[in-house]
């Protein structure tokens, strides 16, 4: 038995095809998530998960897909089709705002990547949605995922969030801020 597709929509890049969830992409994810360092600031303990724990990620993602509406895409190189990790807004119950996350594997980290797939998201989540404004939780740690949002954009609040083990610090950036970014 083969369910419909993901609900996600199809973005697309210079670089980069964002899209919704598929079975072959356990493999790749699963190695994604298994790096010590990828994990570090995206899984809920920051230890690396198993091929089962992502599994169980994965079918949560596509959930909030067909809950929400919304939720992480899968981020593919246009050239090739590589895997290089997932981007998107989340909104689970409690959290300060409509976020936008992402995490790249390991080879794909420094190129630019994320910040290319962060703004179609962004693009996307404010075209689609009324919001005023998008969140990201970020570790106060998290040196990379800091210059990122920087170059979004965004920039450091004075409040704080605990999304899974440790406090987070909340950037944001405002649809008027935004417009013609």
């Amino acid at each position: 038995m083969k369910l419909g597709t993901p609900a996600a929509p199809i973005l697309e890049t210079p670089r980069l095809i964002l899209r919704g969830w598929r079975p072959e992409d356990l493999a790749p994810y699963a190695a994604m998530m298994a790096d010590a360092g990828t994990a570090r600031f995206i899984t809920r303990k920051g230890l690396p998960y198993s091929q089962d724990q992502t599994w169980a990620e994965m079918a949560l993602i596509v959930g909030h897909w067909q809950l929400l509406g919304f939720g992480l895409f899968v981020v593919e190189e246009r050239a090739g089709g590589a895997f290089l990790g997932r981007v998107g807004p989340l909104r689970p119950p409690g959290y300060p705002g409509l976020e936008i996350a992402w995490g790249l594997a390991h080879a794909a980290r420094g190129k630019g990547f994320a910040v290319e797939a962060a703004r179609a998201a962004i693009d996307w989540s404010f075209e689609t949605f009324p919001l005023t404004r998008i969140v990201s939780l970020i570790h106060p740690d998290n040196f990379a995922s800091q210059r990122v949002a920087e170059r979004l954009g965004e920039r450091r609040t004075d409040a704080q969030y605990a999304p899974f083990h440790d406090l987070c610090d909340i950037w944001e950036i405002r649809r008027d801020h935004w417009a013609g970014r």
